[in-house]
């Protein structure tokens, strides 16, 4: 789907009127009433969702045992080979799964002690180290990644990486964490957005700046060819443009409309 949007000519310096087509997304009002739209970030997946939803119906006994961080109930049904360790719901979810998005350590140690695979996906195309950075469940990923969860780079169904949701989230210690395990900090999801272009739509300020340290290409572009720098000046945070011109950001690139990040600020009221 896509929004048509009509941009006025009384801007000094700016285009002529005429109607441009973006994608469906975010829309913000500049100073003057000029709307821009900028696309949303996670694509359909664009809010993580805390936990997953739980249907009794769904659950085979290991997975009722581990939903409730019960150690003692998921070793006993184990021990009688009522279900298997990798043992699957109705929703593709393993007990590992369950287990990270609700933060049962004591069973994620069980699990891992057990063996069980780690990079099994759900019906989402999530793994559990996804999961468990998605419900923010720190201690879980920490013991996911010690035990040898060892692809950080698959992506779900929204073409998210596990670093796409860390970033989101804004939690930098694990940030750091999966570029420590090689997590690609120029994947692009769906939306052909990196985790920088991500958080300077999701105006993660801190964020920006951790991935810039760590050396993200400052210079990459998303669908419509607009810059890092072209997506940031929208929200008016000066030190974030300052560190990207710092860094070299191309302060006359054009984007498909034929924009640079100067007339974008100008349309924003940014000085």
């Amino acid at each position: 789907m896509c929004l048509e949007i009509l941009l006025s000519n009384d801007h000094s310096g700016m285009k002529d009127s005429k109607p441009l087509s973006f994608p469906a997304g975010r829309l913000w009002r500049g100073g003057s009433g000029l709307l821009v739209l900028f696309v949303l970030g996670l694509g359909d997946c664009e809010e993580p969702r805390e936990r997953y939803r739980i249907r009794d119906k769904d659950l085979r006994k290991i997975h009722k045992a581990a939903i409730v961080g019960n150690v003692a109930k998921v070793q006993h049904v184990l021990l009688f080979g009522k279900n298997g360790l990798n043992d699957r719901d109705k929703m593709n979810r393993t007990a590992l799964h369950l287990v990270c998005a609700n933060g049962h350590s004591a069973v994620v140690t069980l699990l891992l002690e057990r063996k069980c695979l780690l990079n099994l996906c759900d019906n989402e195309n999530r793994t559990a180290l996804m999961k468990a950075i998605e419900c923010q469940e720190e201690e879980c990923v920490t013991l996911l990644l010690e035990h040898g969860a060892d692809d950080p780079n698959v992506m779900d169904v929204c073409g998210n990486t596990a670093l796409h949701y860390t970033v989101f989230c804004q939690n930098i210690s694990l940030a750091a964490k999966l570029l420590f395990c090689d997590a690609n900090i120029e994947a692009r999801n769906k939306d052909d957005l990196t985790p920088l272009l991500l958080v300077i739509c999701e105006r993660r300020g801190q964020m920006v700046e951790f991935l810039v340290k760590k050396e993200a290409n400052i210079h990459v572009v998303d669908k419509m060819k607009r810059t890092a720098l072209m997506l940031v000046v929208k929200y008016e945070s000066a030190n974030v443009i300052r560190l990207l011109i710092q860094q070299g950001a191309d302060i006359y690139s054009q984007d498909d409309f034929g924009w640079t990040a100067e007339e974008y600020a100008v349309v924003s009221g940014f000085n």
